[in-house]
């Protein structure tokens, strides 16, 4: 098992902590291409480091881009309830070009602290 570090903003780190975000979307890059089942993800909010949730990763859901993602899953999993609003969000940070070459994915997990 490994421990991965990914970092939010506060209004994503927060939904995490009340349970209403389960998966978190991200490019599948080098980096997130290490996260494997079982491993466990430490979210750290951005604005206050020292709020920290540790989780574990139960699944993993590939698709070429995040429209693929967000339409063929619960948009309440993301934290929203749109599925426009979700891929405005993530398109802002990655680009289509950036999403077809490297792939989508969304890491579902569950709370352990």
């Amino acid at each position: 098992m490994t421990a991965h570090i990914l970092k939010l903003h506060p209004e994503p780190f927060a939904a995490i902590v009340s349970s209403h975000k389960t998966i978190e979307s991200r490019l599948h890059d080098e980096k997130r291409r290490k996260i494997q089942l079982g491993d466990q993800i430490i979210f750290i909010n951005r604005v206050n480091p020292e709020q920290t949730v540790t989780a574990t990763v139960v699944g993993l859901l590939r698709y070429a881009t995040f429209h693929y993602l967000f339409s063929h899953n619960d948009p309440r999993k993301f934290g929203s309830e749109s599925v426009e609003w979700l891929e405005d969000q993530m398109n802002g940070f990655y680009p289509l070009d950036e999403q077809l070459q490297n792939s989508v994915v969304g890491i579902e997990f569950v709370l352990t602290s």
